[in-house]
């Protein structure tokens, strides 16, 4: 996968790239396995604003994503998609039944390969089984967190968690974060890396790029007057005057620890993330 850039007719077209769609196999998805999802425009059920700097954007169908995958069968690929609401692609698999759904697309995968599920399947891409059958070292995704529960973790694009080592019933995975967690034996994961690798290295360019995204205008809080900011105020351009960033509520915003100290699943971390 590659970057394609654009030549420079505009000041925000030099800039701005976008991903090599090229290797994607099909222009519309499955309508049977697409839905119509209503926006909220980052607002809660009493309307307040819980999530700020959302709304407008595209408007797009969701795909259903078969996360899953629990009963032994051997699927065919029949296409690579694009997924606008996520950043790895996504395949269209069909099963011995002809029943079609889409999974995550991991790199490497083509139109025509099998895909096998099934407690312990052959270490080939795309294939998912148990953890307890996934030889140290191997790169996964769609992991899931309790057995039975659907993927979970690692589902963004270009990313991969490790097999690091194995106890009696629990696998030790190290994952993109660096944390090494402890997952239970009987948990499903998918062999190989997400597709799109060169996500991560795509230059938006311009605003109305981010807009059509559905994320809006942020104003940074040295433009604000004190009451509405703490770093709002002063004469002129002068710094923050705080010895670290702080949120519009007066929380640390860089660097701050948001995790419960007492939270259940804490047990299951071996080694904290950097």
């Amino acid at each position: 996968m590659t970057i394609k850039t654009y030549k420079p007719v505009t000041p925000s077209r030099r800039s701005m790239t976008v991903t090599d769609f090229s290797s994607l196999t099909a222009k519309k998805p499955s309508k049977r396995l697409t839905v119509k999802l209503n926006t909220h425009a980052g607002r809660d059920n009493l309307g307040h604003i819980s999530v700020r700097h959302r709304g407008g954007g595209v408007k797009r169908n969701y795909r259903l994503i078969d996360l899953k995958q629990f009963a032994k069968q051997i699927n065919k690929v029949l296409t690579i998609e694009y997924d606008p609401y996520r950043s790895a692609f996504i395949a269209l698999i069909e099963n011995q039944d002809k029943k079609k759904s889409y999974i995550l697309a991991p790199d490497g995968l083509k139109v025509g390969e099998k895909v096998e599920v099934a407690e312990k399947a052959d270490i080939e891409t795309g294939n998912r089984m148990q953890l307890k059958n996934i030889p140290s070292g191997t790169q996964i995704h769609n992991l899931e967190v309790q057995p039975r529960s659907g993927g979970k973790m690692v589902r963004s694009a270009g990313q991969y968690a490790t097999i690091s080592s194995k106890e009696d019933e629990y696998i030790n995975v190290k994952l993109p974060s660096g944390e090494i967690r402890k997952f239970h034996s009987l948990c499903y994961a998918s062999i190989g890396r997400l597709s799109n690798i060169q996500h991560s290295n795509v230059t938006i360019g311009k605003a109305g790029r981010k807009r059509l995204m559905g994320i809006r205008p942020t104003v940074r809080g040295k433009a604000m007057y004190p009451a509405a900011h703490p770093h709002g105020g002063g004469e002129g351009r002068n710094p923050i005057g705080l010895k670290y960033p702080k949120t519009p509520w007066g929380k640390i915003a860089i660097g701050g620890k948001t995790r419960k100290k007492k939270k259940p699943s804490n047990k299951f971390i071996v080694k904290k993330r950097k």
